[in-house]
């Protein structure tokens, strides 16, 4: 008899439900529902939203375990009745750059990465607290909970009623700003700082529980005939979205992931903590009990979708016209549309140099812009080698893994072996991955 669990990714975008088979890792039936736009969410469109998805996935009665990743970072506050504060700031809302940058004052950049691994920025979540604290003090006063977006809907599936309950993994919480890198413990100093109170003060806020990887976190307290959650059903730890891809991808020490959608993320799995001093890579752990250091560029798939409606082709057509020359021909494009995060140049543009009447036709400028793409992942890829991270393998994912021309380049670029596995939801399926060892040790 087989036994089933499921997975779950709580993205920006949308929630999706895959129940999978624990031993043999196949999907059953799967479902997904749409979240709101913007980069303020009230936290309880996720729980509607999983509450759409699995029903569409033929409900949940049937699973004995279940596990949720991802979105990282977003700023989700409680009451001491467990009620939400304020909506949720999601990681791509930039209102805390200010905060950000007076946090990086305060005690240097270096203190910060050296203490848990990342140099504040606007999408971490202590900057958030700090933002809300300046600027909305009477509301924060009510905030006695602070957790991230798969802690909120992890402890809405367990159908508590206490913040005590609420609990993490340590790869998502290795992106708070506020966990120890090495220990995995919080650094309330650190969120005492954000928070202009004393250390004591913050230990008064309850932060989730960080488990332990593999291990359960909670269970369903009662039957949910919304979704079909049985009351018992075990829930794992849950994890960030990049450590979830990184899990489901099966990834080991020495092996990345190269995902490339709007923007681009090079994550490789480390054996031991990796600190960028310069703040260029952020440090987080995985799910695994390993670390995944990772670099993230502003720039990805839509170097090459720009530059295929500049030419008026389809996508299939442009990688023909690319890989119908050997190289560029010396044209060089510097793909910095939307500024860069890597490197670190945020009001850069993009630009062309070294045309000739011999390069400057649409093959050449087809191929110039998979080549821009690829040296810029290169430039990510290479951060995390100057801190010490061995790379010997890559997997490509993302939408630009459809690219045959950037399947072609990327290797020859990053002088490593470049794998495309199959398209999949693989956030859900790491968080499966995590519900199915729950299961197998309870």
């Amino acid at each position: 008899m087989r036994r089933l669990v499921a997975g779950v990714d709580t993205s920006t975008q949308s929630c999706k439900v895959l129940v999978v088979d624990a031993q043999t890792k196949e999907i059953v039936r799967s479902g997904s529902a749409s979240h709101p736009d913007g980069t303020e969410v009230n936290p309880a469109a996720w729980w509607e939203a999983f509450k759409e998805a699995a029903k569409a996935a033929g409900g949940l009665a049937d699973v004995e375990a279940i596990s949720v990743g991802g979105q990282q970072h977003g700023m989700v506050t409680l009451d001491a009745d467990g009620e939400v504060v304020r909506d949720a700031l999601l990681w791509n809302d930039t209102r805390s750059a200010g905060a950000a940058r007076d946090l990086i004052d305060e005690l240097t950049g270096e203190a910060w990465a050296e203490a848990c691994g990342s140099t504040p920025v606007a999408s971490l979540t202590v900057t958030k607290l700090r933002w809300f604290v300046d600027n909305e003090p009477e509301a924060f006063k009510r905030v006695a909970a602070v957790c991230l977006p798969h802690d909120y809907l992890s402890w809405k599936l367990s159908g508590s009623k206490s913040i005590e309950d609420l609990f993490t993994d340590r790869s998502d919480a290795s992106g708070t700003g506020y966990l120890d890198l090495r220990t995995g413990e919080y650094r309330y100093d650190l969120l005492a700082h954000a928070l202009r109170m004393s250390e004591e003060e913050a230990k008064r806020l309850v932060l989730p529980k960080v488990v332990e990887p593999f291990q359960a976190g909670g269970v369903v307290q009662v039957d949910d005939e919304e979704t079909g959650l049985r009351a018992g059903t075990l829930i794992g730890p849950g994890c960030g979205d990049n450590a979830g891809a990184a899990l489901g991808l099966d990834l080991k020490p020495g092996e990345a992931s190269v995902s490339i959608g709007t923007s681009g993320v090079v994550a490789a799995v480390a054996d031991k903590p990796i600190w960028d001093r310069n703040g260029v890579i952020t440090g987080f752990m995985d799910a695994t009990g390993n670390w995944l250091p990772l670099a993230a560029t502003l720039n990805g798939a839509r170097v090459i979708a720009s530059t295929a409606a500049l030419l008026g082709v389809s996508f299939e057509e442009f990688d023909e016209l690319a890989l119908s020359v050997p190289d560029a021909g010396g044209l060089k494009m510097v793909p910095y549309f939307e500024g860069e995060r890597t490197p670190n140049l945020p009001h850069a543009t993009a630009e062309m140099s070294g045309m000739t009447l011999a390069n400057w036709t649409r093959p050449h400028l087809a191929r110039a812009a998979v080549e821009a793409l690829a040296e810029l992942m290169h430039g990510a890829a290479q951060a995390l080698i100057d801190c010490g991270v061995e790379l010997d393998r890559v997997r490509l994912i993302g939408g630009g893994a459809r690219s045959q021309a950037l399947r072609k380049v990327l290797p020859e670029v990053l002088g490593v072996a470049v794998d495309v596995p199959e398209p999949a939801e693989y956030v859900a399926l790491g968080a499966a991955k995590q519900a199915a060892a729950v299961l197998q040790a309870s």
